[in-house]
């Protein structure tokens, strides 16, 4: 993934911890196994050893051992200047970015993962009320079902990004800080559960297994959903489908409610005051549609708070959805509104051919 935004951090729970470390024990890691080129090795930085002692007496851990794993790690050169915004000017492109994620390759994936599955999304939308085209959609834009979980060293992506975060980037010390977080909680969960950090890779931002779990996630909402008494992101199809769903849930994702309502502007619509609280759901539907944004149908109906939703189209005009509180759910996953409809629409066309309505 991605490609990524961050994910929701949050503190550890007491119970969460023993669960996913007795899960690590077991773990395979099943990325592609090329080499991504690296730099030096984070030994010769004196700050970073220093750190090391602060994260082993926050952590509980052997301090010798954290000095040894930090020692190892490696600056990845590309990886900051992935996390680099984009230059100033850069339009976006819904159709463009769309086209990266539908498409027939990934639909047919989709296809195939939702038909041998079909048993546990079905349940998992039982238990946690997340429907399975919206789990569908996560993991098939995140990794292609599996195929894509990354080549990183997991390791060296957080350090890279905790201790060499792109100065450039207008939020880079909160991002910094938030890496360091997660660096922590990978070397305390592979610790812990006697595994060895240097063996899993994932993305360039330390995202692991089919659903792209940063560590702090991992340990708060993945799940054993196959019942082998262990959590494996990376070769479980039911373990990623539970956890997709308990993360929901943990981000209130409501049971029947619609993520977007079309929505038609006036000409007269009141754009500053629509945009002005981004895709935060704030407006009532009677005063989304006195600000001129007119709904229709079921979306008449809705009790939540809307949002006006922007997708821009480079030169082009852009398009618009009203966003309810499920989308805004999806975008805590990715904080992305074109993420978020990317998923949405993937998962609206598996769905269509598993469910018969259109051809495969």
């Amino acid at each position: 993934m991605h490609k990524l935004l961050p994910i929701a951090l949050v503190l550890i729970t007491a119970c969460a911890l023993p669960v996913c470390a007795k899960s690590l024990k077991t773990l395979k890691n099943k990325p592609g196994t090329s080499a991504t080129p690296s730099g030096p090795l984070y030994a010769s930085r004196e700050d970073v050893m220093a750190i090391a002692d602060d994260i082993a007496e926050r952590r509980g851990l052997d301090p010798i051992w954290v000095h040894q794993i930090l020692a190892q790690a490696r600056f990845i050169p590309s990886v900051p200047r992935l996390m680099a915004p984009a230059p100033t000017g850069t339009v976006k492109n819904w159709k463009v970015y769309r086209s990266r994620f539908i498409d027939p390759v990934r639909i047919a994936a989709g296809v195939r993962f939702w038909q041998a599955n079909h048993a546990t999304l079905e349940r998992a939308e039982k238990e946690y009320g997340v429907p399975a085209e919206i789990i569908v959609g996560i993991i098939g834009v995140e990794t292609i079902y599996g195929k894509n979980m990354g080549n990183f060293r997991v390791l060296d992506a957080l350090a890279t990004l905790a201790f060499d975060f792109p100065a450039s980037h207008p939020r880079a010390k909160e991002r910094s800080a938030y890496f360091k977080g997660e660096l922590e909680q990978f070397l305390s969960l592979t610790q812990r559960a006697g595994i060895d950090p240097l063996s899993l890779r994932g993305s360039y931002a330390g995202a692991m297994g089919l659903p792209q779990f940063m560590p702090t996630s991992w340990v708060n909402y993945a799940v054993d959903f196959d019942g082998d008494s262990r959590v494996d992101l990376f070769s479980s199809p039911a373990d990623a489908i539970g956890s997709v769903a308990s993360y929901f849930k943990a981000f209130n994702w409501q049971p029947g409610m619609p993520a977007t309502y079309p929505v038609q502007l006036a000409p007269n619509a009141d754009m500053d005051a629509l945009l002005a609280p981004d895709i935060l759901p704030t407006f009532s539907v009677a005063r989304f549609q006195a600000l001129g944004a007119q709904l229709d149908g079921p979306a008449l109906q809705h009790t939540g708070p809307l949002a006006l939703v922007e997708l821009q189209n480079g030169g082009d005009p852009p398009q618009y959805v009203a966003g309810t509180e499920n989308f805004y759910a999806i975008t805590r996953y990715n904080w992305s509104s074109y993420y978020a409809m990317a998923v949405l629409e993937l998962g609206q066309e598996v769905a269509a051919i598993v469910k018969g309505k259109t051809a495969p």
